[in-house]
């Protein structure tokens, strides 16, 4: 049994910061990489950023290049996600995910992971 848990999340004013963490326990495995999806009221899941475990490879969505920062630490286990200049289109669920990889493995592709968080909220007010 393995478990993802968020936390960091809160309402924050728009230009604001905040840092999330995803801190893995259980039954852990030599991850391939963990990310990060959000979700907002009526909207699909989308990807925000990823981190590759070997070599720390990152990916960004294009929404959130530039103002977010993904980051990891193997020995705990744990993904970060630094988030600055807010925006209140930023407004959402925030979700870690853990994968163990695939044969053709997409940062962005949902199904691509194996393990998520329950969430933690993030609001960003104007």
């Amino acid at each position: 049994q393995v478990q993802l848990v968020e936390s960091g999340g809160g309402l924050v004013q728009a230009g604001g910061s905040l840092r999330l963490s995803c801190a893995a326990s259980g039954r852990t495995f030599s991850w391939y990489a963990m990310g990060w999806f959000r979700q907002a009221p009526g909207k699909e899941r989308e990807f925000v950023a990823a981190v590759r475990w070997n070599g720390q490879t990152t990916y960004y969505d294009d929404s959130t290049k530039g103002r977010f920062t993904i980051s990891g630490d193997n020995a705990k286990n744990t993904v970060y996600l630094q988030m600055d200049s807010l925006k209140p289109e930023d407004t959402a669920v925030y979700y870690c995910a853990a994968s163990r990889g695939r044969s053709i493995w997409y940062a962005g592709r949902h199904s691509d992971y194996d393990y998520w968080g329950q969430g933690t909220q993030v609001t960003v007010s104007s």
